[in-house]
């Protein structure tokens, strides 16, 4: 569990390279909620108010990747479901606030994340 990181992790690196190469600039794990400091999210252009999240699939219960565990079935289902439930909560009290919601896998395509990402920002402006 101690090499599983909040930030930084490989999909996340990949993507914002990218971003940065195309000249934008945005917030690392940057708490978006006014009203919650602990959900932070991935990328934040706080300007143009974007939240980007790129999930972990074993973490955030892909529909494609995800297997759940034999071992300890009991703790890991409703783990998974929690975290499938307050990344629900999490878009619709950001989308409240007046934040638009981007959220990828880890599997997905860095370069075709980014351009979705700089898509949506330059949209935005």
């Amino acid at each position: 569990m101690r090499g599983n990181t909040r930030r930084d992790t490989a999909p996340e690196i990949a993507v914002r390279r990218l971003l940065h190469a195309a000249g934008l600039r945005y917030r690392v794990d940057f708490p978006a909620l006014s009203s919650d400091r602990r959900r932070r999210a991935d990328i934040v252009f706080t300007r143009r108010r974007v939240v980007v999240f790129i999930d972990g699939c074993f973490w955030h219960g892909c529909p494609e990747h995800f297997i759940a565990p034999k071992a300890n079935a009991a703790y890991w289902g409703p783990k998974i479901a929690r975290n499938i439930a307050r990344d629900v909560d999490t878009n619709e009290r950001l989308e409240a606030e007046g934040w638009r919601v981007l959220r990828f896998w880890e599997h997905e395509d860095p370069k075709a994340v980014a351009v979705a990402i700089t898509a949506e920002v330059r949209a935005r402006s």
